[in-house]
């Protein structure tokens, strides 16, 4: 099991739409209209998996910090 998380943000996808930051303020806000990750390496949690979900262009990564697995997207 995952202790630790690693969110990637792809600044070249984001369209700046801030359902990332709405779903998970703790964890995302925009700057210069684009999302950012208030943190590189975070805890695991669900809201986590959720916004990256809820990106229309897939833009947010999150992957295990331990092998580099990607955990969300889903496809």
């Amino acid at each position: 099991m995952s202790t630790a998380w690693r969110i990637g943000v792809d600044t070249h996808r984001c369209i700046g739409t801030s359902i990332c930051a709405g779903t998970a303020p703790e964890h995302f806000r925009l700057v210069d209209g684009l999302s950012t990750p208030l943190a590189d390496v975070v805890a695991p949690d669900d809201v986590i998996l959720d916004a990256a979900d809820s990106c229309p262009v897939e833009a947010i990564t999150v992957r295990d910090t331990t092998d580099d697995r990607l955990i969300a997207p889903q496809d």
